[in-house]
């Protein structure tokens, strides 16, 4: 009798604890989920080749970030969407920026570096690198519909996601979902299946409407 009765209570604790597990899991996992307007990729996908200029006038590329997490953020000083989020890509980088992620804010504005200095200065930009693309190449090659357009770029340089339009890019829900890919990429990286409970799939869903009903602002 006293057997059964152990047996029945090592029995109810198990499935108590298995409860709990699959509870935290279920609610971690939902709150990894991409932000509003996030698409997540079914499959990583090439990034073409571009080239852009820093703040030095020295010529560089994507592969120059091969081994971070990237969020590529197209845009330029004339869009409106654009320099009301670039505050928060400051923020952004401020918070989560060093050897494991990275803002790369690339404007493609023909004004040349000049004009991305003094839109800095005039906002309060003090964390993020400047990056430009005079020819505005960089946009038809991405296949950016309008801007802001921002990719999510894995450590291999391959595009995970991709978000037409402004977003809130330092809020609570961003940094966590960005968090979340940084550390899957850090497991993937490491070759191991990281423990669902520890970090959930950051899975996705597609819209098609920009953040907050904002709309973006196409190439003049």
């Amino acid at each position: 009798m006293t057997f059964a009765l152990a047996s029945f209570t090592d029995r109810l604790a198990a499935s108590m604890a298995a409860a709990v597990v699959m509870l935290a899991t279920s609610q971690f996992a939902a709150g990894q989920e991409p932000p509003k307007n996030f698409v997540m990729h079914d499959a990583p996908k090439p990034v073409a080749a571009i080239k852009f200029d820093d703040a030095q006038g020295q010529l560089r590329n994507l592969a120059d970030f091969k081994g971070k997490v990237v969020l590529l953020n197209i845009w330029a000083t004339w869009c409106g969407p654009c320099r009301n989020e670039m505050p928060a890509l400051d923020r952004l980088q401020a918070g989560l920026g060093g050897s494991d992620f990275e803002v790369v804010a690339l404007s493609i504005d023909r004004g040349g570096m000049d004009a991305v200095r003094k839109f800095f200065a005039d906002i309060g930009i003090g964390t993020l690198a400047m990056y430009l693309d005079s020819s505005g190449q960089a946009l038809r090659t991405l296949s950016a519909l309008g801007l802001p357009t921002t990719l999510l770029i894995d450590r291999e340089g391959r595009e995970i996601g991709r978000l037409i339009g402004p977003a809130d890019w330092d809020s609570p829900e961003m940094v966590e979902f960005v968090r979340c890919v940084v550390a899957r990429s850090d497991a993937a990286t490491a070759g191991k299946a990281p423990a669902p409970a520890a970090a959930p799939l950051c899975a996705g869903r597609s819209v098609d409407r920009p953040a907050s009903g904002a709309r973006s602002n196409s190439q003049p």
